[in-house]
């Protein structure tokens, strides 16, 4: 078991070895060339085992053949669960580690692998408690150490330490119930020469596999987090980090949490932290438990894009739910850095994964490192677009392994069973190709495709793919996260789950970075110049309050999966109704909040510059109706004669302008334009969606005839003109309640509102002039192509 640790850190001294404190592979090079005698025990009896346990593997294959019944595959799948479970032990904490990511992933493993492994994650076999109090003293010296009451046995171990519940007594006399964990000795020693022994074998793999993916690097990038996880004065801080940056965020203060740290009692092997009354998340049965799985999720997603700080070891032995319903993180021992210009790359790739923009992935796999600097002409190239488009677009659609292979058409396990047995003993491996396009869908299919690009890509420029050093951990963290979910919904898509919070990133974040990526999410490539896409509207706005909804309360009428699960702007009967009989809902005040925020922000230059356009755009289909009035025609003529009598003077000419010339600005201003036409169309299809999302009685909506019928209206002058069209109101009927809310509301909206209207007339001002600036580039022009 895992005392042979214990032994090698007797063999060394009770204290760790100074040098292997930091990750340094040169240093653990040195250290165990001085003892050649324990490096080759290691790496004899890790292959020894390893290859142990694989060949029976390979020999239960050969013994059960393609289709054994189910109760043998059970019974031989239980037993060798068992084994691995004893191997990984028997090999310590680096592969313990191993195990406890891969107790998460349902869908890879079978379920008798999924329950032994699921015991490592704080259940691994004990060390002595003697030797555990004999740390403890040591590290925190005898006086203090007499000041905690510890249990009698460990209430959990795992890979790096076990964890005992207590008091300890405070300086007032009272107590406090604490957690004291204690680092498993000789687990530096362990974890330094494992990585040692698998580092000396990176670079020889890489050449003979031909990767460009720098292993010694990723390796070096492990290896330095899991040396740093052995500091739990590192950890502390970690974990204080994380919990005050919560508290701070009003989205997350009242749902997540972090265990306090009891400082004077906490060492570089010893951390005192304050005790947590709750159950494991995976085991509670509270309703909430969904939700809490979301927010596991919103938590993570702010390490990941906000505070720079990753969580990397999400397995379920560390999430809990506590007794007043909050998410608390424990073991902030492993955690992984991310900096500020990689959290944006991320946020608009998980952006345009979701909103199937794959078009603008390969973009975003350069700027997250995964192409070699060799190889970035690759991402210009159709095929690479279209592969990438079809892996990632099966990819989001969720279901992991399962749902990745039923996307693309691969077969399932038993057509792969009859493919096997057909080809057994060919060796031609274009006949073997072809009999798996065929099972795939054939030549056409999305896997035939996607062969056809791979294999152009390959000849054309090699591999173009490698992954970078620091993704080691955060495919660790959000892989065991899409397990978790996974466990209770099979068709679970971690790209969706992360839209919730992405969206809210978007549309509160002014940074420069995240405002492009919120305008290339909306308008497409060409930004704020072309059309608001409606349909990305909607999946913001729905995004944006299941994210609101799943950080507060829960709304009444649904379950906790609804609120956070999907991107439709309202439920079925489009009501939006929260706890206490409130019209608005939070995400809804929120919005109000951004939208009429005294600074600006994102979401009030969108609102802005789309109301500005759709004065502009009502204006010029006013100005085009009245053009068709019969009295404008005799205004017209009488306005080029005067100015074809003043220009027939020439150089005699009166100083003042004519009629048209002192309207031609207006003129152009006014002109109706096709984007006009379509900012009318958007104007009115966001009328209809964000009526629909009004929990009031609404009219019946006006049909298509009654809504292109024309109204026409007496103007001096003019005569008869017929009116602009307006967005269809039957969308919208006055609720008392909602205003009664909307009222309460105005006094904080206030000053946001007086600030936007200002900014408002700025921006109509701004789009004139650019209306008059290109009416006019237009009509030099039409003038030059007339002169040719």
């Amino acid at each position: 078991g895992m005392d042979e640790w214990a032994a090698l850190a007797a063999s060394e001294g009770d204290d760790e070895p100074a040098e292997l404190r930091e990750y340094d592979p040169s240093a653990i090079q040195k250290y165990f060339k001085s003892r050649p005698l324990t490096l080759l025990k290691r790496t004899a009896r890790s292959g020894a085992l390893l290859g142990s346990f694989g060949l029976k593997l390979w020999l239960d294959r050969k013994m059960l053949g393609d289709e054994p019944s189910e109760s043998k595959k059970d019974a031989v799948d239980k037993k060798r669960a068992a084994q691995l479970r004893l191997t990984l032990v028997s090999l310590g904490p680096t592969y313990v580690k191993l195990g406890q990511v891969l107790s998460s992933r349902q869908d890879l493993l079978p379920k008798a692998y999924i329950m032994e492994l699921r015991t490592l994650q704080d259940a691994v076999p004990p060390f002595d408690d003697a030797l555990a109090r004999r740390i403890l003293d040591a590290e925190l010296g005898a006086a203090n150490a007499k000041k905690l009451a510890l249990s009698s046995a460990p209430i959990a171990s795992a890979s790096l330490g076990q964890v005992y519940k207590g008091s300890i007594k405070r300086s007032d006399g009272s107590s406090e119930a604490v957690a004291v964990k204690v680092q498993r000795p000789g687990a530096l020693a362990a974890i330094s020469l494992d990585i040692g022994i698998i580092r000396s074998f990176a670079e020889p793999w890489r050449r003979f596999k031909g990767l460009n993916t720098d292993l010694e690097g990723l390796v070096d990038e492990w290896g330095r987090r899991f040396v740093e996880e052995l500091d739990y004065g590192r950890e502390a801080a970690n974990g204080e980090r994380f919990r005050v940056a919560m508290e701070s965020r009003p989205d997350l203060a009242g749902v997540v949490t972090a265990a306090p740290v009891i400082k004077g009692a906490s060492t570089r092997r010893v951390l005192t932290t304050g005790w947590i009354d709750g159950q494991r998340l995976d085991t509670s049965e509270e309703g909430d438990v969904p939700r809490l799985c979301a927010v596991a999720l919103a938590a993570y997603l702010a390490m990941l894009l906000d505070i720079g700080l990753l969580h990397a070891d999400p397995h379920p032995g560390n999430l809990f739910r506590t007794a007043d319903g909050k998410l608390c993180i424990l073991d902030w021992g492993l955690v992984t850095p991310v900096s500020s210009e990689l959290s944006t790359a991320i946020l608009s790739f998980i952006a345009h994964l979701v909103s199937k923009d794959f078009e603008k992935v390969p973009a975003d796999l350069d700027a997250m490192g995964f192409i070699p600097n060799g190889k970035r002409e690759a991402m210009e190239d159709a095929g690479v677009a279209s592969a990438i488009g079809l892996l990632f677009s099966a990819l989001a659609k969720g279901g992991g392994a399962e749902g990745f292979r039923a996307e693309l058409g691969l077969p399932d396990e038993a057509k792969i069973k009859e493919i096997r047995k057909e080809l057994k003993g060919v060796k031609d491996m274009k006949l073997r190709r072809e009999k798996f396009l065929e099972a795939s869908g054939g030549a056409e299919s999305k896997v035939g495709q996607l062969t056809r690009d791979l294999e152009g890509i390959q000849e054309r420029y090699g591999n173009i793919f490698q992954i970078p050093s620091y993704f080691g951990y955060i495919l660790r963290s959000f892989s065991v996260l899409e397990g978790i979910g996974l466990a209770s919904d099979k068709n679970y898509s971690i790209a969706n789950e992360c839209y919730p919070y992405v969206a809210r990133r978007l549309l509160t974040d002014d940074s420069p970075e995240t405002k492009r990526a919120l305008e290339q999410l909306l308008y497409g490539a060409q930004g704020p110049k072309a059309a608001l896409s409606v349909r990305r509207v909607k999946q913001l706005a729905g995004a944006f309050g299941n994210y609101s909804a799943m950080t507060g309360p829960p709304a009444t009428g649904r379950s906790s999966h609804d609120v956070t699960a999907g991107t439709d702007l309202s439920d079925s009967r489009g009501t939006n109704i929260e706890k206490g009989g409130k019209k608005l809902s939070s995400g809804a005040k929120e919005a109000l909040r951004l939208a009429f925020d005294p600074k600006g922000g994102p979401v009030q230059d969108i609102l802005l510059r789309e109301t500005a356009r759709y004065v502009g755009a009502s204006v010029s289909e006013l100005a085009e109706a009245a053009a068709s009035a019969p009295a404008t025609a005799f205004v017209l003529s009488l306005a080029r004669a005067q100015q074809n009598v003043v220009d027939g003077l020439g150089s005699n000419r009166p100083p003042l302008p004519t009629a048209l010339e002192l309207f031609a600005p207006f003129g152009r201003a006014a002109r109706q334009t096709e984007a006009d036409r379509e900012t009318l169309r958007v104007a009115n299809e966001l009328a209809e969606l964000f009526g629909s999302a009004l929990p009031a009685e609404r009219a019946e909506p006006a049909s298509n005839a009654e809504r292109e019928q024309t109204t026409w209206v007496e103007v001096p002058v003019l005569g008869e003109v017929p009116l602009p069209r307006a967005p269809d109101s039957s969308a919208f009927a006055f609720d008392a309640e909602l205003a009664r809310e909307l009222l309460e509301m105005a006094p904080e909206l206030a000053p946001g509102a007086q600030a936007a209207a200002l900014r408002l007339g700025a921006t109509m001002l701004d789009q004139a002039a650019e209306r008059v600036a290109a009416a006019e580039t237009e009509e030099r022009l039409a003038a030059l192509e007339r002169e040719r």
